[in-house]
């Protein structure tokens, strides 16, 4: 049993799980998965169709006789995280093909790594398989393993990342995601509940829908006959049965329409928006071309939590942009204090290559940034034991993702997986299994995390 630390990255995905135990002789392919979870999702597609054409998927370097390695590169320290899990991958396997964000600096790779066997960059499903083809040449049963595709999933069986769109029409000038990822493309969204659909009847218990500007979802097609998709798309997931959490919402005036949704539970929104603010000075937010109105930002938050009280809001933010001087890093600590956020992460800004930020005056000290980091991640900490605190005594609907011999590991409505906190069993768990959902009564909180009994 582990408590949440303060200082996880915001943008990772849970790590990736391979279960599977590939037959006697079998080609087989491993994977290691980096980044958010829209990388982790591709990684899935791609090992999805792997095994339809009857490969195996290998849990470890030694049992795989290629590995992929799908690759960040949102940060300079997410580009060199990538590269030694490429060199890892190297000298533990030694037949390495590489795919994801980084992959589309195949030289910049190459230059680190001479011999890859081959390099694609993001979602680029078909070349990854050509890659793989090469490499290991397919060799399957027809008996056995030529069987129709389903999903592999790298996540714990009862939730699943659900990705509605590709690509983001946003210029902010510290993101490279739309040169490496392109513009919006909304998937259609009968293929989105047809995939749902699925989920659940497979036994997903939550559905975390994501993509880069959730919030835009659908307003790229043509054939649209609403004028803003995201909210009847949350409307049917909502209706499967399955928790259904909403990630990456770009802070639209229009998003207040989603909040009635979240107000009542019969709908199945969970009361949880995730928003990347980023920051709240208007010069700060001008520098990065992003909207400059943290005041009626405050006021969409209020207008929030009058319709929906128990909404839970998580945002990220940047501290040590080029030019934030000490008082814009001031009033933003002032703007937490007034907008008192449930859920916090926070990245020191880092210069990524063919990032418009890169070439702005003023960069901020490094030491500089690792103190506003402090200072901001203590604000943000204060808030939550604080809200947390308010949660003793309270009984909550949780769900279960692990139990071992200390205790259940599980996550309120309030919680998505690995980013934020966990509320924890210690007594009467036994009976308890992953993907459960049953009611906890708070008796304990600590700055992250709460811990409960069953309600009997």
């Amino acid at each position: 049993m582990s408590t949440n630390p303060p200082d996880l990255r915001p943008d990772l995905a849970p790590r990736a799980r391979l279960t599977d135990a590939p037959r006697p002789g079998q080609p087989t392919v491993g994977m290691v998965s980096l980044g958010c979870p829209k990388a982790l999702v591709d990684s899935e597609r791609i090992l999805t169709r792997l095994r339809a054409e009857g490969y195996g998927i290998s849990p470890d370097y030694a049992g795989a006789d290629a590995v992929i390695v799908n690759t960040c590169g949102f940060l300079d320290s997410a580009k060199a995280e990538s590269l030694d899990a490429i060199g890892e991958a190297l000298a533990e396997n030694g037949r390495v093909i590489v795919t994801g964000c980084l992959g589309a600096e195949p030289d910049y790779i190459r230059e680190h790594h001479p011999r890859i066997l081959a390099v694609t960059g993001p979602h680029q499903y078909e070349q990854v398989l050509d890659a793989v083809h090469v490499a290991v040449p397919p060799d399957p049963d027809p008996f056995i393993d030529l069987l129709p595709a389903s999903g592999v999933s790298l996540t714990p069986r009862h939730y699943s990342y659900l990705k509605i769109s590709e690509g983001c029409n946003h210029k902010c000038r510290f993101c490279i995601i739309p040169d490496m990822r392109g513009k919006l493309a909304s998937r259609p969204a009968r293929a989105v509940l047809r995939e749902a659909e699925k989920l659940v009847e497979n036994g997903v218990r939550e559905l975390l829908v994501i993509s880069q500007d959730t919030s835009a979802y659908g307003t790229d097609t043509r054939e649209r006959d609403v004028r803003h998709p995201i909210i009847p798309l949350a409307r049917d997931l909502g209706s499967l049965g399955a928790w259904v959490r909403l990630h990456y919402v770009y802070p639209y005036p229009f998003v207040r329409d989603l909040i009635p949704l979240m107000a009542d539970p019969a709908n199945g929104v969970l009361p949880y928006l995730d928003i990347p603010f980023q920051h709240a000075h208007p010069d700060t937010l001008r520098r990065m071309a992003r909207p400059a109105a943290a005041s009626r930002t405050l006021d969409e938050i209020a207008a929030w939590r009058a319709i929906c009280p128990d909404i839970t809001l998580r945002s990220t933010f940047i501290v040590g942009y080029p030019g934030e001087t000490e008082a814009e890093f001031q009033t933003l600590l002032d703007w937490m204090d007034e907008a008192q956020l449930d859920r916090v992460g926070c990245f020191q800004y880092e210069n990524v290559d063919g990032a418009r930020s890169n070439d702005l005056p003023d960069h901020v000290p490094d030491d500089v940034k690792q103190d506003r980091w402090n200072r901001f991640m203590e604000k943000a900490q204060a808030i939550s034991e604080a809200k947390l605190a308010a949660r003793v005594g309270q009984t909550l609907q949780v769900i279960v993702d692990e139990v071992d011999d200390d205790a259940a590991t599980c996550r309120t409505m309030s919680d998505a997986p690995e980013i934020d906190g966990n509320l924890f069993i210690d007594e009467g768990f036994d009976m308890l299994k992953p993907g459960d959902i049953v009611d906890v009564t708070v008796d304990e909180a600590g700055e992250y995390d709460l811990w409960g009994q069953l309600r009997r």
